[in-house]
């Protein structure tokens, strides 16, 4: 059986910034590493929808990113 460790964590933004030609939406990201990896889904949407309110666009999406390791036990 493998195990995983999680190493580090970032929280990207994705905010609606417009549309094209064609009505679809452009989007635009905002990026914020090194969040700590123990921070739970409940604190890291609590802190992307503060930092919406900050941003002049429009919040889209909020996106978690884990980079773990994976070993044999």
């Amino acid at each position: 059986m493998a195990t995983q460790e999680v190493k580090s964590s970032q929280l990207r933004l994705v905010l609606i910034i417009g549309s094209d030609d064609d009505g679809n939406p452009i989007f635009r990201n905002k990026i914020f590493n090194n969040v700590k990896p123990i921070a739970t889904a409940d604190n890291l949407f609590a802190i992307a929808t503060a930092f919406a309110t900050l941003q002049e666009h429009s919040l889209y999406e909020v996106v978690r990113n884990d980079l773990s390791t994976l070993a044999e036990e």
